[in-house]
């Protein structure tokens, strides 16, 4: 690949795998929105961040709920605080363009320079959603009715946009993006995020935590299966309370770091009762993950 195509290449913070390091770097030069999903914690949202990083951009940032409209993110017109002002005369309400308040799209487009925008969880907004953002995308530039004014972007920003799959997104939107998926890491990436949150981790002490991690995502009576940011922070909790390798070989402590599900603690709390044995091998996960 060109040193022009390949842009991004992760950072310290962010350990990203080649397919996904190629998406964010395809999305970059073809202008399109880079449309990420994947499992929960698999590090969709924080991505935003560490590629502006990498880039050395500012980033914006749009999270969307179930109420946003695609308007909400070029602009919105304070009608409120105009009301106010004229009524108490504390401002000058015949310039409409002091009531208007530039949205993360709107000011992407606005930046004389060129910047990250997210748009976290664009499944959560009601299904028009996505199609009302389509003409601004492609064309990069948007009108203010209020004023007839037209803000086009004079740098196309770098957009990554998240999906829980919530909801499924029109074809039309689809087609105007670069699609990932991010995988869950396997074992050997796994080493290499940890290692970023937690450097120089005792090897056989994650050698035990892994070996759980992974026997728990394996079990399918779990209606949530733990996620990387989980695994984070159940190794920190570890760590604080001075746990070893050997404490870890016969039971999972702080069930609640990992598990976030009622059900999937009171299977777990039932398999102990039942002397359900624990994984302490590698090999005791079987031929997946001894290959």
């Amino acid at each position: 690949m060109t040193e022009d195509f390949q842009r991004f290449r992760g950072t310290p913070g962010y350990i990203a795998s080649g397919p996904l390091v190629d998406a964010v770097n395809c999305a970059i030069a073809l202008g399109r929105p880079l449309l990420l999903k994947g499992e929960p914690g698999t590090g969709k949202t924080v991505l935003a961040r560490h590629v502006a990083d990498g880039l050395g951009m500012k980033m914006l940032s749009w999270h969307v709920k179930s109420t946003t409209k695609g308007a909400d993110g070029l602009y919105v017109y304070d009608t409120v605080q105009r009301l106010n002002d004229s009524r108490f005369g504390t401002g000058d309400v015949s310039d409409i363009r002091r009531y208007i308040r530039l949205g993360p799209l709107g000011q992407a487009f606005a930046s004389a320079e060129r910047v990250v925008l997210l748009i976290d969880e664009v499944d959560k907004a009601d299904l028009e959603f996505p199609n009302d953002l389509l003409r601004e995308l492609d064309e990069m530039r948007f009108s203010i009715l209020e004023t007839s004014e037209e803000v086009v972007a004079k740098e196309r920003p770098v957009v990554l946009i998240t999906s829980n799959n919530e909801k499924e997104l029109p074809d039309a939107f689809l087609r105007r993006c670069v699609f990932h998926f991010i995988e869950f890491p396997d074992v050997g990436l796994m080493r290499q995020i940890v290692d970023v949150h937690h450097p120089n981790l005792d090897a056989k002490l994650l050698d035990q935590v892994l070996i759980k991690f992974y026997w728990l995502r394996e079990q399918n009576e779990l209606r949530k299966k733990p996620s990387t940011s989980e695994l984070v922070d159940w190794i920190s909790a570890l760590l604080r309370a001075g746990m070893t390798h050997r404490q870890l070989e016969a039971h999972i402590p702080f069930l609640g770091t990992l598990l976030k599900k009622e059900q999937d603690v009171d299977a777990l709390r039932d398999y102990d009762e039942r002397k359900g044995k624990y994984p302490a091998r590698w090999a005791d996960l079987g031929p997946r993950f001894n290959q």
